[in-house]
């Protein structure tokens, strides 16, 4: 059931109706969360609610256990077994094929065939997303840093909340999990503003992402056929593709939620402002990046061990992040190719430069920061190159044209998508030390209470009236 959809307008009001006609009764309302986050996610094939109830299952009697056991070693017993279960579902679903091809390939010469080997298996949606929080939990009741719950369906909800289900954010459960674990009154300026948050996430998803597609699918699925400032274009727009596609789910994700009373963290800190690689990444899928660096990076030294294994620790993280992303060489390349940005920056000291706001306060950049933030992008940009290619070859000569090939070549382009990407980046950079853009000051213009319903009745018409063709939301394939 895709946010986007009719079928999610009936669904969402319908599920907040009844979700606010149980409250009062938390274990009911809780498991009215569950029943409805089932139906939301069996949307797509009811044999995933069976995955998801498993991983569920898992690391909620894994968490009693590691509460109970005082043996160190019979702790560890359990933590493996639970991780590797729920890294084993993973793997066979995600990468099981991706695995048998490349063992075909290098046995192939010697006359070894594994085609009866490979399987035909859908990819459940969501299934990276919910198999990683589930993982942090465990890790962290065995750690010690949150006591195991014996609250079945507030740990039942915390796993399968519908509006992070499929996409996230992907919550720590120090954060999500106590806030099913108490009771939750109707808040209407919380439910306001997720209202306001929603209408923001639903333009860069249905304005902004599914017009830029149109270009984008055109362009990278014909490559040799376009000039090389065509190709600029195409890589110009699917960074917002997907910058808008994906903030967009999380802006919607954490509006929804609001409605029914829970606080989401934030996903995305307007990453296209960041000056350097390293700030991109603190401000880029905000929940994935910290959960690698709190569960993989820091575990296995951080940056406070020799150079040699800095180095080694940042491309495990970078590596692994690629492959999280998709059985492809070409997101394990991308990963690889930010590793290599990043570690000029940590063997420097200069990764933590920028942790503080996105931005000066002034209206404008400086110059220089102006010229960083470009240059950041830039960056990036090949780096997206490489992300949405079909092969590494094919991302190699799609580069290689971009620099090479400086002529336009013909194409329908329509003015009024270049306008939506124009106030995508201007309300974003006017509204960049607020929570999300349409969260407004309680001063000035946006004060007014006519104003304010202005804007939000011009972004709604725009959604419906000028929205691109309706698509799948990028994330929901990792």
């Amino acid at each position: 059931m895709l946010f986007n959809s009719f079928a999610f307008l009936l669904y969402l009001p319908l599920t907040f109706l009844l979700y606010w006609c149980v409250s009062g009764k938390l274990r009911r309302q809780n498991c009215f969360v569950v029943v409805a986050s089932y139906v939301f996610y069996g949307w797509w094939d009811r044999r995933f609610v069976v995955l998801i109830a498993f991983a569920t299952l898992l690391s909620y009697l894994s968490g009693i256990l590691l509460d109970r056991l005082g043996n160190k070693r019979h702790r560890r017993i359990v933590l493996s077994v639970s991780v590797v279960v729920n890294l084993a579902v993973l793997g066979v679903f995600k990468y099981y094929n991706f695995f048998v091809e490349n063992l075909q390939a290098l046995l192939s010469p010697l006359g070894v065939r594994l085609d009866d080997v490979t399987v035909s298996l859908i990819l459940p949606v969501g299934i990276s997303f919910y198999t990683f929080q589930a993982l942090s939990y465990s890790i962290d009741v065995y750690r010690g840093r949150i006591k195991a719950t014996r609250d079945a369906p507030a740990f039942f909800a915390f796993i399968s909340f519908f509006p992070q289900l499929v996409a996230g954010p992907i919550e720590r459960a120090t954060n999500l999990l106590p806030q099913f674990m108490k009771p939750r009154k109707f808040d209407y300026p919380m439910a306001a503003e997720g209202c306001r948050q929603i209408l923001w996430g639903l333009f860069k998803k249905m304005a902004v992402a599914d017009n830029c597609a149109v270009v984008v699918n055109q362009v990278f699925a014909d490559y040799e056929s376009f000039g090389g400032l065509n190709l600029w274009l195409a890589a110009i727009l699917f960074a917002f593709q997907i910058y808008g596609d994906f903030s967009g789910y999380s802006d919607i994700a954490i509006g929804t939620a609001k409605l029914f009373g829970i606080r989401l963290m934030r996903n995305f800190n307007i990453p296209y402002f960041s000056r350097d690689v390293a700030e991109f990444w603190r401000r880029w899928h905000i929940s994935l990046t910290t959960w690698f660096r709190d569960y993989i990076y820091i575990p296995l030294g951080g940056s406070r061990c020799r150079r040699g294994r800095v180095v080694r620790n940042t491309f495990v993280i970078f590596l692994v992040s690629g492959l999280w992303h998709g059985a492809e060489w070409t997101f394990v390349a991308w990963g690889a190719y930010h590793a290599m940005l990043f570690v000029p920056l940590i063997l420097s000291g200069r990764n933590r430069k920028y942790t503080g706001t996105p931005a000066p306060t002034s209206i404008f950049p400086a110059m220089g920061e102006s010229l960083m933030m470009a240059q950041t992008f830039l960056l990036v940009l090949i780096g997206w190159v490489i992300f949405r290619a079909d092969t590494l070859t094919d991302a190699f000569h799609f580069i290689a044209r971009m620099f090479t090939d400086m002529h336009f070549t013909p194409m329908s382009i329509k003015e009024r998508n270049i306008l939506w990407l124009v106030i995508l980046i201007g309300v974003e950079w006017v509204q960049r030390h607020r929570s999300h853009a349409f969260d407004f000051p309680e001063t000035g213009l946006m004060s007014y209470r006519g104003v304010r319903w202005t804007v939000y009745y011009v972004f709604v018409f725009v959604c419906l009236v000028f929205c691109g063709t309706q698509g799948s939301f990028i994330y929901f394939q990792f």
